[in-house]
């Protein structure tokens, strides 16, 4: 039995990756349990497994008294002194108990506590590791679709994408192989739930950090990011060297870069912008791939901005739907409006209009003024 165990819990501490003494303590723990079972529950039952040969030990614990008023917890001093010479009142000392049959209820317990010791450490190793790269991008394989959601194998874990977390109109089959960004990590009933997802902006800056050299050394940094999930996305970048091209760093040679982020995203389309902190330019820029032709801002009228554009590109400013737009006010912060030139003239004139109109009835009233 002993070489047995021995024999068992080296292996699985190597395979595992569980410490032995962890293996030894939580293995201790059960068959002290089973060990009290078998001797009518008492309390005072213990037990001790070799570390070297691991062979098992159960012991009582008794009080060394000069009378005994509870014999199931205490002994005579002349007894103790009996077994353990130089034993005196008030010492506690170990009385070996015999283990008849007790070796097959110990192999019994520690199949059962082994295996389980297996689960519980496997569960929490796969915490630790993979709570420690939420925020990071990682690849998996599919395994399989069910309950509104995609399992996917990463690593040790068996990881899980809302569909709902998916590109619109993604249908991944089993043995895709995808990346995803690791979003959250959380303990459940059945072990450590891994989320993975693909909307989440911060995919996007994963990727870059991937693709990007320079991203990923901090030479350009991503100033801000707005996304709508399989349609567009757009993203301001810098960079703290003035001989780096931010933009061109990410767009790569001849798009090579941005390409590999675009195939990955399924077409998505990806405006990378030269972040500015002048807000005017920065908000013609988020505009992209309109070209605008003036920006106007309010900083007192929380961050408003009004920008005028040719006719032609209207449309285009606004986009489908009003997504650019819509886009561009998430990455600038900024409220903003955009009128054409001929909806802006036409405003400019009403205003003039306006003020002629005021103008008049000032002259009139100082007219009849004068009259009077």
């Amino acid at each position: 039995m002993t070489k047995e165990l021995c024999y068992v819990i080296d292996q699985i501490s190597r395979e595992k990756g569980i410490s032995r003494e962890s293996l030894l303590q939580v293995l201790e723990a059960a068959l002290l349990s089973a060990a009290r079972k078998k001797f009518s529950g008492k309390t005072n039952i213990n037990l001790r497994i070799d570390p070297r040969t691991c062979e098992i030990s159960v012991f009582e614990t008794k009080l060394v008294v000069d009378e005994v008023t509870d014999p199931e917890i205490e002994i005579r001093a002349a007894e103790a002194a009996a077994m353990y010479p130089g034993t005196v009142t008030g010492d506690t000392i170990e009385i070996a108990m015999p283990l008849p049959d007790f070796g097959r209820i110990a192999a019994q317990t520690a199949k059962q506590v082994i295996f389980q010791k297996v689960r519980d450490a496997e569960r929490e190793i796969i915490f630790d590791e993979y709570k420690d790269k939420i925020g990071q991008i990682v690849s998996g394989t599919v395994l399989r679709k069910e309950k509104g959601c995609y399992f996917l194998s990463v690593g040790k874990a068996e990881a899980v994408m809302p569909i709902k977390e998916t590109l619109p109109n993604e249908n991944l089959k089993r043995g895709d192989i995808v990346k995803a960004l690791l979003s959250e990590v959380r303990h459940s009933i059945k072990g450590p739930a891994v989320i993975l997802s693909r909307t989440d902006p911060n995919f996007i800056v994963g990727l870059f950090k991937m693709e990007v050299p320079e991203i990923n050394d901090g030479v350009v940094i991503i100033k801000g990011i707005a996304r709508e999930a399989g349609e567009r996305t757009k993203i301001a970048v810098t960079s703290k060297d003035q001989s780096i091209d931010a933009v061109g760093a990410c767009v790569g040679m001849k798009g090579t870069r941005v390409q590999s982020i675009v195939r990955e995203l399924r077409g998505e389309r990806i405006d990378i912008i030269q972040w500015s902190d002048d807000p005017r330019l920065f908000i013609a820029r988020s505009l992209t791939p309109a070209n605008v032709d003036r920006v106007g801002i309010n900083e007192e009228a929380e961050k408003t901005a009004m920008v005028i554009a040719d006719d032609q590109q209207l449309s285009l400013a606004i986009g489908k739907r009003g997504q650019n737009i819509k886009l561009a006010t998430r990455l600038t912060g900024w409220e903003i409006e955009v009128l054409s030139e001929t909806e802006y003239s036409k405003m400019k004139l009403e205003q003039a209009d306006r003020s002629l109109d005021e103008a008049l009835k000032i002259e009139n009233k100082k007219i009849k003024s004068n009259e009077a």
